[in-house]
């Protein structure tokens, strides 16, 4: 197609017309040149981004269906698949591992609930009411958060073993005292939250007031529904950080049968550091099945919390 152009005591001139954009989806999609330089090159930006996150995870997924288990001949993409290693791994010839992931979905479950339950209620305290200390409290929280729970390892050690000569329930090799030691950061949480809060309009609570509702009412009908991706998120990141921990649990948890995920599996790889690869790998993989399980779920409510509006 062209266009012509005239102009005064000038011959016509055919010029080429300009190419229209596609339309796709509502959106226009320029050609060429352009579309390299405005929406091209995202594309290949999140390719490699892609490709640098899948390539520990194919590897890790190759060593665990290699028979041979070693790390000479484990290669991206396996040339064998065998179920081995699963089934050295569940027959309990390198240690509990059954009883280890048990312990560690307990744990996890636990903690997660405990640390969004008491986060949530200190974030909306500091969000709605005004009191005294209540900048010095917010503050402090900050401060601690700053240095790590490992600094106090002498003293939670000692405080636990004091514990357990009087309540041998909740001393060390315990997991009820190893999660209460977990339980030291329930209020890590605050700060996410009551952001979260903060963007909620009082206007929902002083209408709720009006028509009688009081704060635990307001809390549990009105606030907590609104809040759904923030919980989400808080408990999503306890719980993997929870699955993961291992400095503490390897101090708490000395005994087998009590043991969590992390200090069991560094146990095996610890003692062949080559050979157990394949057994570590597989590990590795079933540890990642109930982080992806519940990322899955808990999906929906982020999606739903973050697109469903609130005032109308």
């Amino acid at each position: 197609m062209t266009d012509t152009q005239t102009t005064a005591g000038q011959t016509a001139i055919a010029v080429p017309a300009r190419r229209p954009s596609k339309i796709r989806g509502g959106i226009e999609v320029p050609h060429g040149a352009r579309w390299w330089r405005e929406i091209g090159w995202r594309h290949i930006v999140a390719l490699c981004g892609v490709a640098f996150a899948l390539f520990p995870v194919l590897y890790i997924i190759s060593a665990a269906l290699n028979p041979l288990g070693s790390v000479a001949s484990t290669q991206l993409i396996p040339t064998t698949f065998s179920l081995a290693n699963f089934q050295e791994l569940l027959n309990g010839s390198n240690g509990p591992f059954t009883q280890w992931y048990i312990n560690t979905l307990i744990l996890c479950t636990a903690v997660s609930l405990a640390q969004v339950f008491l986060s949530t209620l200190a974030a909306y305290a500091f969000s709605r009411f005004r009191f005294t200390g209540r900048r010095t409290g917010l503050l402090a929280l900050l401060l601690i958060q700053m240095f790590p729970q490992f600094l106090a390892i002498v003293a939670l050690f000692l405080l636990v073993a004091s514990f357990g000569e009087v309540i041998p329930g909740i001393g060390l090799n315990t997991l009820l005292g190893y999660a209460l030691v977990l339980m030291g950061g329930a209020l890590g949480q605050v700060w996410l939250i009551k952001g979260f809060f903060d963007s909620i309009p009082t206007e929902l609570d002083e209408a709720a007031r009006i028509d009688g509702a009081g704060h635990f009412r307001i809390f549990v009908s009105i606030i907590l529904p609104l809040i759904r991706p923030v919980l989400a998120i808080t408990g999503l990141l306890v719980f993997v950080s929870v699955i993961g921990e291992y400095i503490l649990a390897s101090i708490f948890l000395t005994d087998s049968s009590v043991q969590t995920l992390a200090v069991g599996m560094f146990g095996i790889i610890a003692g062949d550091r080559s050979n157990n690869l394949g057994v570590f790998a597989a590990g590795s993989v079933m540890i990642a099945v109930p982080v992806l399980v519940l990322f899955l779920y808990l999906q929906r409510f982020i999606v739903g919390g973050l697109t469903a509006g609130s005032v109308k």
